[in-house]
């Protein structure tokens, strides 16, 4: 499920706030399904539960999961996902493009590669 690199520069707590993120975009984890309590998960990774709390924050502040009192933590409907987070993700987009046209890529070829699919060869 998650996997720690501990040669990563990320922090732990950002290494499984990326792991379980692309677990809720890739439909790994359905809306609805029940993530690990933090004591579980920090127990199977062996590591601090205060790090799977902080992930798990980070994670409800984006809208990718929800707490319910008493119950745990569940991953969230698509539709719940925060507007902010995609505000975010395509702030993040534009200046990367923005520095891409700067280092000599053609706008073409951006917008190639936004039509071409996950995984095809010559991606990075």
């Amino acid at each position: 499920m998650i996997r720690l690199d501990y040669r990563d520069a990320r922090p732990i707590y950002e290494q499984i706030q990326d792991s379980l993120r692309h677990l809720v975009v890739a439909g790994a984890l359905q809306p609805g399904d029940q993530l690990p309590s933090v004591r579980a998960l920090a127990s199977s990774l062996a590591i601090n539960p205060n790090t799977i709390q902080r992930a798990y924050e980070a994670l409800e502040r984006e809208g990718y999961v929800h707490a319910v009192a008493g119950k745990g933590r569940f991953a969230a409907p698509r539709e719940q996902v925060a507007r902010s987070r995609q505000e975010h993700l395509l702030e993040d987009f534009d200046r990367t493009a923005a520095e891409l046209v700067f280092l000599g890529v053609s706008p073409a070829e951006l917008t190639a590669r936004l039509g071409r699919p996950t995984g095809e060869e010559g991606e990075p």
